[in-house]
């Protein structure tokens, strides 16, 4: 008798959750209006925003759609095509060229949800593939609400292999060679593959990456920019140091020495990130140079910044760039040390000599049209990336040449229909 009243109360329970839900989703499905993720009351754009946002008029207030991500993400009663909508995901090719043209994205995170988001949403095509690093230190939580975002997304996936990533060392450049070693099987035809981390944030479309990508000088060439190896960076890779797990990356011992480089390879120095052709992929992973040199670069420092453009630098490499020096304006960023000669100065605050930026410093970014810019940081200059991802959106759509759902809109004006509804 116990037993059947267990099961019959393990029912009712079951029956009741299930009731709460279909209430909830039918609400979200069937509300008058479109619904959107937001908080109680969402919040005016900024007006910082209006000189980069012409139709913002006088008298006109915008809203954009902000909330709890991480909760609303991991709301077992929301289902994958209420999130995508609610989440403003762009769900198909916007031309024909961007469609010809796949591109792969290598995304290293390991912490603010909300900048992950956005910053996947503003690169999402359904046309290209995306690996997610999580890094292994990341709280659970962070780690279930990006696979069950990521789960809602057939071209999009979280690295199998998961390393504990430390600034500086071997774990960054293993993390996205990881990722590379998935996307060398994709099935989707990318073309080439991009990396970035949580706090980039796109300046270039999509179509204008592919674009950019298909100009003469890069069209079937790698971007690493940089030169060779300055006497002041020798240090990071003619001694020898060791990866303190998740911590730093120091001296080995008290300065010991490392062997010279293999196959008498020239060492370069530049950024860690690239611009990477499919074919140049397939060289790293299978080529024994390449192979020999990431076994000889594992006791470096900051490896990522001498390997990517080292290899490009092989003749045998697939679409390699013999001296090409800093050519590929792949990132838009404000260096401490490049104050009053490549920029105006940051507007927001430098860490590690590396500007976070503030809406002010949005006009450089604009001007200087680079793939992306880093860094953001959605908590402490807010206004910053609600005004570029704004911008962003609005000429993604604008190059758009198939009618905008309005799901796409990441605000919406207080008074009057929206720009695109009024020019599609």
């Amino acid at each position: 008798m116990r037993k059947l009243d267990w099961k019959k109360c393990s029912f009712l329970l079951c029956l009741g959750m299930s009731i709460i839900c279909s209430a909830i989703y039918l609400r979200t499905r069937f509300a008058t209006k479109p619904k959107h993720l937001a908080s109680p009351s969402d919040k005016p754009l900024s007006t910082e925003c209006r000189a980069f946002l012409p139709h913002m008029e006088d008298g006109v207030k915008w809203y954009n759609h902000k909330g709890q991500v991480e909760s609303y993400i991991l709301n077992s009663c929301i289902n994958c095509s209420n999130l995508i909508r609610d989440l403003h995901f762009i769900t198909r090719p916007l031309s024909r060229e961007e469609e010809d043209y796949p591109l792969a994205f290598i995304v290293t995170v390991h912490k603010e949800l909300e900048l992950f988001v956005r910053l996947l949403r503003a690169i999402y095509m359904p046309q290209n593939v995306y690996c997610i690093h999580v890094d292994a230190k990341a709280p659970w939580k962070y780690r279930a609400a990006v696979q069950k975002l990521v789960s809602c997304f057939n071209n999009t996936f979280l690295s199998s292999r998961s390393e504990t990533v430390t600034y500086a060392g071997f774990s960054r450049l293993q993390a996205d060679l990881n990722c590379m070693t998935e996307l060398a099987r994709s099935k989707v035809g990318w073309r080439k593959v991009v990396n970035l981390c949580g706090q980039d944030f796109p300046v270039k479309s999509n179509l204008e990456l592919v674009q950019y990508m298909q100009i003469e000088r890069w069209r079937d060439q790698n971007m690493t920019p940089g030169i060779k190896q300055p006497a002041s960076m020798k240090h990071r890779t003619a001694l020898q140091h060791i990866e303190i797990r998740g911590s730093h990356v120091a001296l080995k011992g008290s300065g010991l020495k490392k062997g010279p480089p293999p196959h008498n390879l020239q060492v370069y120095f530049g950024t860690a990130y690239y611009a990477l052709t499919r074919a140049f992929v397939d060289f790293v992973l299978e080529s024994p140079i390449a192979r020999d040199l990431l076994e000889w670069s594992k006791d470096t420092y900051s490896p990522d910044e001498h390997y990517w453009v080292t290899v490009n630098h092989i003749k045998e490499a697939p679409g390699s760039h013999i001296d090409g020096g800093w050519a590929g304006d792949i990132r838009a960023i404000k260096w401490r040390d490049q104050e009053g000669r490549v920029h105006n100065g940051c507007k927001g605050h430098y860490v590690r000599d590396i500007c976070i930026y503030g809406a002010n410093d949005l006009p450089w970014i604009i001007k200087r049209n680079s793939m992306f810019a880093n860094k953001f940081e959605s908590n402490t200059y807010p206004e910053a990336l609600d005004c570029l991802e704004q911008w962003h959106r609005n000429k993604v759509l604008k190059q758009a040449t198939v009618p905008i759902q309005q799901s796409w809109l990441l605000a919406t004006q207080g008074n009057c229909n929206s720009y695109f509804n009024s020019s599609a």
